[in-house]
């Protein structure tokens, strides 16, 4: 199975994603297999506040004790999941929503203890994805994913990943042909804030060292390197703007690509 697309929806996209699901759909009428991973960290947020439970964050990412991992993988894996696949569904596509649990699809380990049950891939296992695209459906994926055994005891058998780091190791699980994250940013910015339309592995390396890129921007461009390194050409694109990904895999400008290195 070739030319994969594997999309990220941030979750600050998830309310104006609307020409994202026609090019998802357009991309499937086509025969082009897309995988497609979401976040859903505000909507988290959200619901975190209505329980009376603070939200902490450690490097930009959440820190999630027992309390917040119930309602990470009721969010991710329930209500922002299921919104997509409805979406996608309602407009004639075959989609099938999924999470990195099922079909051990994605496997980790506790990355750093003061994160909580954050974890860090260790393995990502593509039989299920694969197995949904021959059967002509776009798995949309939750980042809440297995915790590989051996466990410290009492740990949960689950985890909450980042869902950039969750697209980047799919991509290059897949050896997929193009990875796309939709973002509420322009692009990738220099020093002067001017979009940078195109970047090499190691421009991007560099970018990282010196500290350039920054919160957020670093998971992203972190995981475009991951897929790079597996020959996926990557683009961080503004996904707020109408048809940001289908204009992003037929490379009709905006955004910042980094290429592949095959």
């Amino acid at each position: 199975m070739d030319k994969i697309t594997v999309v990220k929806i941030g979750g600050s996209t998830l309310g104006s994603h609307d020409t994202t699901i026609d090019d998802i759909v357009e991309l499937q009428r086509k025969g082009k297999p897309v995988v497609v991973v979401h976040g859903g960290g505000k909507l988290i947020t959200d619901w975190l506040s209505k329980l009376g439970l603070a939200s902490r964050f450690v490097s930009g990412e959440r820190v999630t004790d027992r309390p917040a991992l119930e309602v990470v993988t009721a969010v991710l894996a329930g209500l922002v999941n299921k919104d997509i696949v409805a979406s996608i569904n309602s407009q004639d596509g075959r989609a099938a929503g999924i999470s990195g649990v099922d079909g051990t699809l994605i496997e980790g380990k506790i990355a750093e203890t003061e994160k909580g049950f954050v974890g860090a891939v260790t393995e990502v296992n593509t039989g299920i994805l694969k197995s949904l695209m021959a059967a002509d459906f776009v798995p949309v994926v939750a980042p809440v994913g297995f915790h590989a055994r051996p466990r410290p005891k009492g740990a949960p058998a689950m985890l909450n990943f980042n869902a950039d780091v969750v697209a980047g190791e799919i991509a290059a699980a897949l050896v997929a042909d193009n990875l796309v994250f939709l973002t509420d940013v322009p692009g990738i910015l220099d020093a002067s804030k001017q979009v940078i339309s195109r970047l090499s592995p190691a421009k991007a390396q560099s970018l990282l060292n010196s500290g350039v890129a920054s919160g957020g921007m670093i998971p992203k461009l972190q995981a475009c390197l991951r897929a790079a390194s597996a020959g996926s050409s990557t683009c961080i694109v503004d996904g707020r703007e109408p048809h940001a990904l289908m204009n992003a895999i037929e490379s009709k400008g905006g955004g910042t690509i980094i290429e592949g290195q095959r």
